[in-house]
């Protein structure tokens, strides 16, 4: 196994390491879909995985909850049996949400994703009469920026209102085109000095409690944290949470960073790679261009 510290194992394949590993924490968005269409060869290298090693756990910061995730994934053709279970950041966030019921709670986010209020008991209001914010998303992410949001946040920052973010992702690829998403906002609202934020998604440790809680669920047994390897295309929230959990991470690095790290030939910089893994004060112990078998 590389040192932690040391630079990634630059790899084309799973095969090259799959048997390093009992347990897959998969990222969703970036590494198996785009948003658009699934990634044939990544959905092949999990049910290859799963198949002959173990198990694979999709990990997601998606503001929906888990059971919303697995039918936004069949409508993209994304295959069942290319994963086990799932943690998203919708689950963990009902737990968060649901300890500080009844609020009340100032929602911002697109009407679709109010489902993750479902049965909590909370009550609802604006800025001036919540307890606290609870952020999903941009309401309109395919022409809305968290500047858009400035203004509407400034009485929940002169009151000093908590902050629930069910998704710490600044921006993710849509096809090709980049979308802001509440990690954004959340941090506008940090900058203009609001409340406290809370986040329960990649890279804080609730959405890994509860990933890892699923893995014990498959395999009846406590997980070997040694056993266990992180994939996944953000540098800041993949890799970092990684890091913060003492796991093993393989960047996907042609995801969200393509643009600085691949070459022409659609290999690995490697020079360009250390550079920006360093950049970002992070590590991984491997590297593949997409992932694939």
């Amino acid at each position: 196994m590389p040192h932690r510290m040391s630079a990634p194992q630059i790899i084309y394949g799973l095969s090259a390491l799959a048997d390093r590993y009992d347990i897959l924490l998969c990222d969703i968005w970036g590494v198996i879909h785009n948003g658009r269409e699934h990634f044939p060869a990544a959905c092949d290298a999990l049910i290859r995985f799963r198949e002959h090693h173990g198990h694979v756990v999709l990990i997601s910061n998606s503001p929906r909850v888990s059971s919303e995730v697995a039918l936004q994934l069949d409508g993209l053709g994304v295959p069942r049996h290319a994963w086990s279970a799932m943690a998203t950041s919708g689950d963990a966030t009902r737990d968060l949400l649901r300890a500080r019921a009844p609020g009340p709670v100032w929602t911002i986010g697109p009407p679709h994703e109010s489902v993750i209020y479902d049965g909590l008991g909370l009550d609802f209001a604006g800025p001036q009469m919540a307890a606290f914010i609870s952020l999903t998303g941009l309401e309109n992410d395919d022409i809305e920026t968290p500047e858009d949001y400035r203004e509407r946040l400034k009485p929940a920052v002169a009151r000093k209102l908590p902050l629930v973010c069910a998704n710490p992702d600044r921006q993710v690829h849509k096809g090709s085109k980049l979308l802001w998403c509440a990690g954004g906002v959340a941090e506008l609202y940090a900058e203009m000095g609001g409340g406290p934020v809370i986040m329960a998604g990649k890279p804080y440790a609730a959405i890994y409690d509860l990933a890892l809680r699923e893995a014990e669920l498959l395999t009846g047994k406590p997980v070997e944290r040694q056993r266990v390897l992180c994939i996944g295309d953000s540098a800041a929230n993949d890799l970092g949470g990684a890091n913060a959990q003492a796991l093993d991470a393989l960047f996907v690095a042609g995801g969200l960073h393509g643009e600085h790290v691949l070459n022409a030939a659609g290999g690995l910089d490697a020079a360009a790679l250390t550079q920006l893994l360093a950049s970002k004060g992070v590590h991984a112990a491997h590297a593949i261009p997409t992932l694939a078998w």
